[in-house]
């Protein structure tokens, strides 16, 4: 059985998803891919605990301070490659950003691979379920574009100026499969 639950935050009304014990998903309001892979009629409940610790964790996260991933109990869904990559976004610092490339190099290595395609790193960042607490708002282009955030990039911006990134080197592109 599936549980869900919604939290307004500074970037639009979020629905979280659970299984009962751990968070399953978290999307952005109109947010692509919501929900992918998950079934069609979810139960209401708001009171579970791991909706509790997640809404404080966002509480925590949204007033400026830097909740440890690993205080919440979660359970992604997806590929054995979209769980490595989901796994590495999680290494990635607060207030800090990674390239799509050099993510690929990691899973290449991780994998005994000679390379990766960035772009199926992308695919895999794209159908993150859990946004924002697996941070693929932390991941852009090689050459510092602001690309590809299924949340779209206003609030990928929204995001990463919440966490003080240095904005300097990074730029909008003029044309982004992103909404």
């Amino acid at each position: 059985m599936f549980y869900q639950t919604t939290y307004s935050s500074p970037v639009g009304r979020l629905t979280l998803a659970s299984d009962g014990e751990s968070l399953t998903g978290l999307w952005l309001e109109n947010q692509k891919y919501f929900a992918e892979n998950f079934p069609e009629t979810w139960n209401s409940n708001h009171h579970l605990s791991v909706f509790k610790a997640t809404k404080k964790w966002l509480d925590d996260y949204f007033d400026g301070e830097q909740p440890a991933i690993t205080e919440l109990p979660l359970a992604p869904k997806g590929s054995e490659f979209r769980q490595a990559v989901w796994r590495l976004l999680q290494e990635i610092p607060y207030g800090q950003v990674i390239t799509y490339g050099e993510i690929a190099k990691k899973i290449a290595a991780e994998m005994g691979r000679a390379s990766m395609s960035s772009q199926a790193v992308g695919g895999a960042v794209g159908h993150n379920p859990i946004s924002i607490i697996i941070p693929c708002h932390r991941v852009v282009g090689s050459n510092g574009s602001l690309t590809g955030y299924a949340g779209g990039l206003a609030n990928k911006i929204k995001l990463l100026t919440l966490e003080t990134v240095e904005m300097t080197d990074l730029y909008l592109p003029q044309h982004s499969t992103a909404r």
